[in-house]
């Protein structure tokens, strides 16, 4: 069976310093730098998602440095497709699609559980697919948000954690 690894909108805005800080927004990142780790040396592809926005400022300014994915992202995942979006699904106007060829099962992990996570997980397009939301790789502005989305989303699509997925 394929897996591909999703990583959605790691960028600077979401963490200290930037437009919006999510809870435990590092704590988040490490573990998702340690499940890429986990990806690669199981073969699955991985694929990087990154959020930009048509607004002059605020988050995820097109000019602006939030927009950027975190580097430690970056280099776990090493070269990989980068797929940039403007709408909460990722899949909605970009080339995702094409990039999970061949896909099986879809591991869906990032940044915001209750927004471009389930959107995303959610999505027409990923009829087809085994889709796997790993809610301890995923955060939101507040825990009592991310806990809901999680809850909402447990009852539409398969919910795990990166060790039921063999990511930890």
């Amino acid at each position: 069976m394929s897996r591909t690894l999703l990583v959605i909108d790691i960028q600077q805005d979401y963490f200290p310093g930037g437009v919006l800080p999510l809870w435990q927004a590092e704590e988040t990142e490490a573990r998702i730098v340690a499940a890429i780790g986990k990806a690669r040396a199981a073969g699955d592809r991985i694929v990087l998602v990154r959020h930009v926005s048509a607004a002059p400022k605020g988050l995820f300014a097109a000019d602006g440095p939030g927009i950027a994915i975190r580097p430690a992202i970056l280099a776990a995942a090493g070269d990989v497709p980068v797929v940039t979006k403007s709408f909460a699904d990722a899949f909605q106007e970009t080339d995702l699609a094409a990039h999970l060829a061949g896909t099986d099962e879809l591991l869906v992990c990032g940044m915001m559980t209750q927004n471009c996570v389930v959107f995303t997980a959610l999505s027409r397009n990923v009829d087809g697919f085994a889709v796997k939301v790993i809610g301890d790789l995923c955060t939101a502005p507040i825990e009592v948000v991310h806990r809901i989305a999680l809850n909402a989303i447990g009852s539409k699509t398969t919910l795990v954690t990166a060790a039921e997925a063999g990511l930890a």
